[in-house]
């Protein structure tokens, strides 16, 4: 077949639809080259190297920023992950299962959060246990007793904790809670930090100081708080009114003292230490002993030995520390009990009490050699004296009687008292009957002894 030249090829395109044809290759070209790209795709990038954890007890990982999206993972409460990518206050990140996802940033904390509660545990692995307890609620655990203070990892309702420590601080308002969250997601998402409210141009009630628990000084005297001195005045209680000339109008002269709060450090069956709200936490005590608080608030409780009942078994006898029913004291406990148990009335009865003292963690429980009268359960506290140093004072366990050991020589110190005493409020009031233990309940079997 001869070519004709005047037909012309049917695969031939107008000139004018030329350049929409030679858009359209290289645009499905370039889809093409993305589509591959795409299904040959490996790991993502090493990214910044930046650490971080997560605060929430449990959060998703999304495919991508938006209302709707798909799951791609989820994280738990204390997992590392790596931060690839930020976008305003998301952040892409990579966990320990090589698993890729965007998360909001309000669930994370920085390395240094994390690195802070590894301290706290490293600092309190000897610390004393002043009693076991079992939490209510979740509980956050925070860096420092403080309810605006940085928090890591979270304690299910019913988490068995060691408790450790016990600090008191006045209360933060939901005002400022909120002000310190939203200054620490903005630095986290590197923005400039709103500035919190002005506070009301009056005065602000005059509370005292938080005075730190002197727990970690060297046994032995030390000198005590100064808000536990005998006759000053403690956060929470109530000012005297003034009625001096010139004095304020009695709507201004006295301001109302600021809430507190107890806090326990904590330790748990994971070994993270942190600190907590303490009315969140229960003490394990056996009923048939916390039914003898009589309102006061157990702060600690130790085992001392146990004894063999001929209808119950091995039953323990109890060492415990109780403080008035409130938070904000600056020392750890007022009163001192010991519980033992009857073998012939098969029940729990006081067999010592020591009450309206100031007395400071950490207590400790222990067994000592006494020659013929053999290994005895002993017990150290530490109290305040009348000259405001705090020293510590020994006590053994015969049987259902409780005396204190005092080395040859050594006489007993006078301790202070408690600004809730109401009948001694400073060290040179009316001196304990001799041989008589610090009070003598009317249905309790408290024994004559010195202490």
């Amino acid at each position: 077949m001869e070519f004709d030249p005047e037909e012309k090829p049917l695969y031939l395109l107008n000139d004018r639809f030329r350049p929409l044809s030679t858009r359209l290759s290289l645009s499905i070209a370039l889809l093409l080259a993305l589509f591959w790209s795409a299904s040959c795709k490996r790991p993502g990038p090493v990214g910044s190297g930046e650490i971080m954890y997560v605060s929430a007890p449990t959060a998703n990982l999304r495919d991508h920023v938006s209302t709707i999206y798909n799951r791609v993972g989820s994280v738990q409460n204390g997992d590392r992950v790596e931060v690839l990518e930020r976008q305003k206050r998301f952040v892409r990140v990579r966990t320990a299962q090589k698993v890729e996802g965007w998360i909001e940033l309000r669930a994370l904390v920085p390395r240094e959060t994390y690195e802070q509660f590894q301290q706290l545990s490293t600092e309190n692995k000897a610390t004393p246990v002043e009693g076991k307890g079992v939490t209510r609620v979740e509980l956050n655990m925070h860096v420092a007793p403080g309810r605006e203070t940085d928090t890591l990892y979270q304690l299910a309702a019913s988490s068995k904790v060691e408790m450790l420590k016990r600090s008191t601080t006045v209360r933060a308002t939901p005002e400022e809670i909120a002000a310190k969250k939203a200054a620490a997601l903005a630095k986290l998402a590197g923005e400039q930090a709103k500035l919190a409210p002005k506070k009301s141009s009056k005065a602000a009630p005059k509370v005292p100081p938080t005075q730190p628990n002197v727990q970690s000084g060297t046994p032995g005297s030390a000198k005590a708080p100064a808000a536990a001195q005998p006759g000053a005045k403690l956060p929470g209680r109530k000012a005297a009114t003034a009625n001096a000339p010139g004095a304020a109008g009695s709507s201004e002269a006295e301001e109302k003292p600021k809430p507190m709060d107890d806090w326990w450090l904590v330790r748990d069956t994971q070994g993270r230490v942190g600190w907590v709200l303490a009315h969140m936490v229960d003490l394990d005590v056996p009923l048939d002993v916390a039914q003898y608080a009589e309102g006061q608030r157990i702060q600690a409780a130790f085992v001392l030995n146990t004894v063999q009942d001929e209808e119950k078994g091995a039953i323990a006898q109890y060492l415990v520390l109780l403080n008035e029913n409130k938070d904000g004291i600056p020392y750890d406990f007022n009163q001192v009990r010991v519980f033992t148990w009857n073998l012939k009335r098969h029940r729990y009865e006081t067999g010592y009490r020591e009450h309206f003292i100031i007395g400071y963690f950490p207590a400790k429980v222990s067994t000592e050699d006494f020659g013929k009268e053999g290994t005895l359960p002993v017990f150290t506290i530490r109290k305040q004296n009348g000259d405001g140093t705090i020293s510590e004072r020994k006590y053994r366990v015969i049987g259902n009687i409780v005396r204190q050991v005092l080395a040859p020589g050594e006489q007993a110190q006078q301790a202070a008292h408690s600004p809730d005493d109401p009948k001694k409020n400073s060290p040179r009031g009316k001196k304990p009957t001799p041989g008589r233990s610090a009070a003598a309940g009317k249905n309790s079997a408290h024994h004559k002894q010195k202490h």
